[in-house]
């Protein structure tokens, strides 16, 4: 059962998490994905059908003679897989059975050649995951090639002893195929599993119509809902149906991953929504290069220097003021944000007093990159930053004096929070043990394509 296991997982890889909708991703598994399978799928495939052969009745002596019959052996040189379009895929392996009969006196053994064919039909399950089932099954047997035969078996026993193991392989060969594919369909159900973003949200992808299968690639549409605190998370306007173009990404990739604007726009309201994306900034007053002190204001703003006279710490409280916005154009990914500061000053006792609060504009240039199976993202200031007072309690404020300083205390550690939280990742449609492999990154305009090999972990 494990190995019937494994290979399912294997040829999971066929059956890609893609998807089109609202918010919407598009996975293309190509054919060399299916050279993949066929390489390491070998292994898993001839320990499936190393099936149990019943005694046969061995008719040359006198009387009935029960005799047992093993395959000691299979060994697969070739297998390949095909789409088969508008349908699923075609498996074509060429097997060697090596086969014990345990005759009196001698033993008898043997190699039996035979040509395995199977159509898989890919389609869609009601829970939403793929679902494969065999639609046919045939087997195609060559002349045995009987081992050390100096003793001169009958002919009439050969035949009968072949035909005896070609009924028993009809029945239970195809039959190990189907348990296989049912392996492979009960891993495919974890395509639907929440899957983590932060410490109270999550992903889950789904399919929402039946799989596209060409001669060259098959694709699942899929839908990702995100969700906080046991609650999806739902664009305020209507999502447009994403549809990947026909030829992007890198020309022999496995798998080519269509990430659309809508994806992105549900995932940075999920920060907005949580509260992850706001902050507090703090300096120690006793460090040398602590800017975040009434000191430091006070030479910018007279007001604070005379409410303040002796040095106090300042704390800058970071609040998302609207939702971030992701903007997509060919090669550039930027990221605005909209942040609300209040600069407040710690008193003698302990207490918050608001000197004064701010709205800024800043935008991140955004490079995106995959890890595993999760995408990841690292950014930068990108150009000046926007600065209005909203509010003051330190009579009139110049802007650009203060504007400097707020730049200089806010960026980095902006940056840092920022930069920790999208490098937790988002996890992109996978099912278990199946990872992205040296995945390359486009922007393209109004999504992301990512081009990537794959990789089964035992």
């Amino acid at each position: 059962m494990t190995q019937v296991c494994r290979l399912g997982l294997l040829l999971a890889l066929l059956l890609p998490v893609v998807g089109a909708s609202m918010p919407g991703t598009v996975v293309r598994l190509n054919k060399a994905a299916l050279s993949y399978v066929s390489k390491v799928g070998k292994a898993p495939l001839q320990q499936a059908l190393q099936v149990t052969v019943p005694y046969f009745l061995d008719r040359s002596g006198e009387g009935l003679q029960p005799t047992r019959v093993q395959i000691l052996d299979v060994q697969v040189p070739r297998f390949h897989l095909n789409f088969i379009d508008g349908f699923g895929i075609r498996l074509l392996a060429a097997a060697n059975f090596t086969v014990k009969v345990f005759r009196v006196p001698e033993p008898l053994e043997l190699i039996l050649p035979v040509v395995l064919l199977a159509d898989a039909h890919v389609a869609q399950g009601s829970i939403g995951t793929p679902v494969v089932s065999i639609s046919s099954c045939f087997l195609l047997f060559n002349k045995a090639i009987v081992f050390d035969d100096s003793h001169s078996t009958p002919p009439a026993l050969l035949v009968l002893v072949q035909q005896h193991i070609r009924a028993v392989l009809r029945n239970k060969v195809c039959l190990s195929i189907s348990n296989l594919v049912q392996g492979l369909n009960v891993h495919l159900g974890t395509l639907i599993g929440l899957k983590p973003v932060g410490p109270e949200s999550q992903i889950r992808y789904f399919m929402i119509n039946a799989p596209n299968i060409t001669e060259n690639y098959i694709s699942l549409d899929i839908n990702a809902v995100l969700f906080l605190l046991g609650k999806p998370i739902i664009l305020p306007v209507n999502a447009t149906p994403f549809i990947l173009p026909e030829h992007v990404g890198t020309s022999g990739a496995m798998a080519t991953v269509g990430l659309s604007q809508d994806l992105f726009d549900s995932a940075l309201l999920l920060l907005q929504k949580a509260g992850t994306l706001n902050l507090d900034i703090t300096g120690q007053l006793k460090s040398d290069d602590n800017l975040l002190n009434t000191s430091v204001l006070g030479q910018l703003i007279p007001e604070v220097a005379r409410q303040f006279p002796e040095p106090m710490p300042v704390v800058l409280k970071v609040r998302l003021g609207g939702t971030p916005v992701a903007t997509i154009h060919t090669n550039n990914a930027t990221l605005q944000l909209q942040p609300f500061i209040e600069v407040l000053a710690v008193t003698s006792n302990s207490a918050f007093h608001s000197l004064f609060s701010i709205n800024m504009r800043v935008t991140l240039s955004l490079q995106l990159s995959v890890s595993k199976v999760k995408l990841q993202g690292t950014t930068s200031v990108l150009g000046c930053t926007q600065l209005t007072v909203a509010s003051s309690n330190v009579g009139s404020i110049e802007t650009d004096k203060v504007h400097v300083l707020i730049d200089t205390v806010f960026e980095k550690p902006l940056l840092d929070h920022l930069n920790a939280l999208l490098g937790i990742g988002v996890a992109l449609p996978n099912v278990v043990n199946l990872n992205y492999v040296s995945p390359e990154v486009f922007v393209r305009e109004g999504y992301v394509v990512i081009s990537s090999g794959l990789s089964y972990q035992h």
